[in-house]
């Protein structure tokens, strides 16, 4: 049976959660690095997402690990990453168990 956009958007989020930045001990999902995650009807899926600081030297491992990641998905044919420094990420877009493991809180 052929999974819904809700499934494949939740299976998405689920797999983003195991893509971390190799300097912080925390996925990419929780330090709030995914802006939109959008899950097209022919199985595409469009990720906005941004990194910690526009010269981070893991952008291209993170990048593919994450698109890989997606692409592995059962329904998922295609991912495309758009890489956004608009609105720049800071420290306030992180879940709060992210601040709590970094030691924002």
């Amino acid at each position: 049976m052929e999974k819904t956009k809700f499934e494949i958007e939740e299976a998405v989020i689920e797999m983003l959660k195991t893509v971390y930045d190799p300097e912080i001990p925390v996925n990419i999902y929780d330090l709030g690095l995914i802006y939109k995650v959008d899950v097209l009807e022919n199985g595409e899926v469009a990720l906005d997402m941004t990194l910690t600081a526009p010269n981070c030297p893991a952008a291209d491992f993170i990048m593919e690990d994450v698109r890989q990641k997606i692409e592995s998905i059962d329904g998922v044919k295609n991912a495309t990453i758009n890489l956004i420094f608009e609105p720049e990420w800071n420290k306030d877009m992180m879940s709060e168990e992210a601040k709590l493991e970094l030691g924002f809180l």
